[in-house]
């Protein structure tokens, strides 16, 4: 990725991954491939969640 996604947008596509394995759209080959995909995701939304956390609070610490 040489542009950074967006929380938003990578939970949105988190969230179509998850829906076509639910509704078995994936073939054995898309499904590995999807799974590397949402394992990605999911290390991105999680970095940026904690992130922002340590932001906030170190924002709070300060008043």
């Amino acid at each position: 990725m040489s542009k950074e996604l967006k929380y938003e947008a990578a939970f949105a596509e988190l969230q179509s991954i998850v829906t076509k394995m639910e509704n078995d759209e994936l073939d054995i080959d898309q499904l590995s491939e999807q799974l590397k995909r949402a394992q990605e995701l999911i290390k991105l939304c999680k970095d940026k969640l904690t992130k922002t956390d340590e932001e906030i609070k170190k924002i709070l610490a300060e008043k």
